[in-house]
């Protein structure tokens, strides 16, 4: 049997503000880094020797400190793109009750909450170097193209650690987490985008030996 630990990353400053965040590189908030510490308070006694996350900064901040507070800030940390944030194209940096205004709220709950809507794209840009092996910065991804990632990424990388013994935590962001356990647990589509995932709580994963869902939890 195995375990894993998700978290999705604490409130960031634009969560804060209610904007469309996306890959948009934002910190934490307060109440974000108090989630993140908090966070690490309950790890502290959870064995942990190898970290995942994503290239955001609101991500790794939650991951620094969560380590830091739970006293294993010694344990490797692999930061990659796939597990970022689902793109959020044009709607980046704008709020959220403001579209619903301009647009109405279900044309924006479908933004949200649809599986295979994409939102309005943004233009196209050049991909910064830290992107290893992105062929094409996204300019706005369904959920679906988020799971096009952060899936293969699962099982070409994060399952050949578990079964080599690794204890994981992924610290990551709501659309990759939704993704991420929506394939670990076989969760239908229409089920899936209902899932919340709430800021800065660890969530425990229990998989039998062959990495099939078993049970799913807060810690």
């Amino acid at each position: 049997m195995y375990e894993l630990i998700l978290i999705r990353h604490g409130q960031s400053v634009w969560n804060k503000e209610g904007l469309f965040t996306g890959w948009t590189d934002v910190p934490l908030s307060e109440q974000g880094r108090e989630e993140a510490i908090e966070a690490g308070k309950l790890l502290k006694d959870y064995p942990l020797t190898l970290a995942y996350t994503s290239l955001l900064k609101r991500a790794i901040g939650t991951l620094w400190l969560a380590l830091k507070h739970s006293d294993k800030m010694n344990i490797p940390v692999i930061k990659d793109w796939h597990l970022n944030e689902r793109h959020y194209g044009a709607l980046q940096g704008k709020n959220k009750k403001e579209m619903a205004k301009e647009v109405g709220e279900e044309q924006v709950h479908i933004w949200r909450r649809s599986f295979d809507v994409r939102p309005p794209q943004a233009e196209k840009q050049a991909v910064p170097a830290v992107y290893k092996g992105l062929k094409e910065f996204p300019c706005g991804e369904s959920l679906s193209d988020t799971c096009q990632r952060v899936i293969p990424y699962w099982e070409d990388e994060i399952t050949k650690k578990i079964k080599s013994g690794e204890k994981i935590i992924i610290a990551a962001h709501g659309n990759s987490l939704r993704g991420l356990i929506m394939h670990i647990e076989k969760i239908p589509v229409d089920e899936i985008v209902k899932l919340e995932i709430p800021t800065g709580k660890p969530i425990k994963i229990t998989l039998d030996e062959n990495l099939n869902f078993i049970k799913r939890s807060f810690l």
